[in-house]
C-alpha cells in the first residue's frame, strides 16, 4: 500500500494533535508534548527537514518522515525595488505563480500576500484584475509565502522582522473563505508563528455575506476596497458592486465594527477625472459617518495597457484636506514598490487556467 505524505502547511494546530494521536503510536498524554515540539520547530524555528527536529524519539521521526511534505514552495524570482520593497515570484506545486510583497518601513515590516491565482473580480483600475481566475490557494500555498518570506529575511528570532500581514496580494480572500480563515488560525496560534489579530488584516471587495461570517469566524482587522462613493461610479469601475450594492456594504461593516470592536480601513485608489472630485469627497464623507472607519488614500499604480491615470498632486491634497476637515482619520498612503510592479493593484502572474482535454 502506497503512503500518500500529507502537507505540513494544511494542518492547523488542532489538527496536527488529532492527526498523532491517530496515526502515531503514542500515549495520549504525550500527544500534546509532541504536537508543541513539531510545531515550534515548524513554526518558531522555521526548520522544514525532519533531521533538524532535535529530541524527538526515532521512531516519531520516521513517521513524520513518512506521513508528512516539509517542502517550501520555490522562489522563481525576485526584485528589489528602489525603495527597499521585495518582491517574490512564487512557484507551486502545481506550477502556478503567485506574488507575494515585502514592504519595510521605518518601524513596521508589512508582508502583502495572495488568496488566489489570478481573479474573478475584474476591477477596471487593477492589474491582477486582466489575469483570469486559476484556482483558490490552499492553505498551505497561503502559509508557505509568509514562511518563504521569513527565510529570505532571516526572521526566525524572537524580534519580528515581518511585524504586520495584509491578505491584499493576488485575488479576493473571501472567495476563498475557509483557505484563509485556517491560515490566520495557524498565524495566530500562540506556539508557533504568533500573529495577534492586530496584526492581520483582511480585504475584501466587499463580498456582503462573508463579511459578517468573517467578523465572527477570523476577527482580525478589515480592510473595504472601496474606490467610490456611489453605485452608478462603483459598477463602472468595480463589476462586483452590480451584486453587492453600497448600501448593503454599509450594513454588513457596520455589524462587523459592532462585533469587531474596530475601525474599518476604507481603501480608496485616486483615479484622475474618475473618482477624485469634490462631489466624490463629500459622498465619501457621508458613507465613512455610516460605521467607524478610517481612510487610506491611495495614489494609482500605472501598469502596462491600463486606460486610467493617477490624480494630479493638486487634486490629491483637496480630496485628502476635504477629508480631513470633516475630521474622519485619513492617510494618504504613499506608493511603494511601483518599479518593479510591486504596489497596491500592480501584481500578476503569467499562469493560466489549464483547458481540460477530451
Amino acid at each position: 500500500m502506497t503512503i500518500v505524505s500529507k502537507n505540513f502547511y494544511d494542518f492547523s494546530y488542532a489538527d496536527l494533535s488529532k492527526f498523532i494521536l491517530d496515526h502515531f503510536s503514542l500515549e495520549p498524554k504525550q500527544v500534546g508534548m509532541r504536537t508543541n515540539q513539531i510545531w515550534k520547530f515548524v513554526y518558531k524555528k522555521g526548520f522544514s527537514e525532519v533531521s533538524q527536529f532535535s529530541n524527538l524519539p526515532i521512531e516519531t521521526k520516521e513517521n513524520l518522515q513518512k506521513l508528512f511534505n516539509f517542502k517550501r514552495i520555490t522562489i522563481k524570482e525576485k526584485k528589489i525595488s528602489k525603495d527597499g520593497t521585495i518582491k517574490w515570484l512564487l512557484q507551486l506545486e502545481d506550477q502556478n505563480l503567485v506574488e507575494t510583497v515585502f514592504i519595510p518601513s521605518e518601524n513596521r515590516g508589512t508582508l502583502c500576500i495572495s488568496s488566489q491565482v489570478g481573479c474573478t473580480l475584474n476591477c477596471k483600475f487593477c492589474h491582477t484584475g486582466t489575469q483570469r481566475m486559476v484556482k483558490n490557494l490552499s492553505t498551505s500555498e497561503i502559509i508557505n509565502q509568509i514562511l518563504v518570506a521569513k527565510d529570505e529575511l532571516g526572521d526566525w528570532g524572537t524580534q519580528k522582522k515581518i511585524t504586520n500581514i495584509v491578505y491584499m496580494g493576488m485575488g479576493e480572500p473571501f472567495y476563498n473563505f475557509d483557505n484563509v480563515k485556517k491560515s490566520i488560525s495557524i498565524l495566530k496560534e500562540i506556539h508557533g508563528l504568533d500573529y495577534s489579530s492586530k496584526k492581520i488584516t483582511v480585504s475584501t471587495a466587499g463580498v456582503v455575506p462573508e463579511i459578517i461570517k468573517a467578523a465572527n469566524e477570523i476577527g482580525t482587522y478589515l480592510a473595504l476596497s472601496l474606490h467610490a462613493p456611489n453605485d452608478i461610479l462603483r459598477e463602472k469601475i468595480m463589476p462586483i458592486n452590480k451584486k453587492y450594492k453600497i448600501k448593503d456594504l454599509i450594513e454588513s461593516c457596520s455589524a462587523y465594527t459592532k462585533i469587531n470592536k474596530e475601525k474599518i480601513f476604507l481603501e480608496y485608489v485616486l483615479l484622475k477625472d474618475v473618482n477624485d472630485s469634490e462631489e466624490c469627497a463629500k459622498q465619501l464623507i457621508k458613507l465613512m459617518s455610516s460605521f467607524p472607519s478610517k481612510l487610506n488614500l491611495i495614489e494609482f499604480n500605472a501598469w502596462p495597457g491600463v486606460s486610467y491615470q493617477p490624480s494630479s498632486t493638486d487634486a490629491v491634497q483637496k480630496f485628502y484636506q476635504t477629508i480631513k476637515k470633516s475630521g474622519h482619520i485619513v492617510t494618504l498612503r504613499k506608493s511603494r514598490g511601483e518599479d518593479i510592479l510591486g504596489a497596491c493593484g500592480q501584481l500578476k502572474t503569467e499562469s493560466e487556467k489549464l483547458r481540460k482535454t477530451i
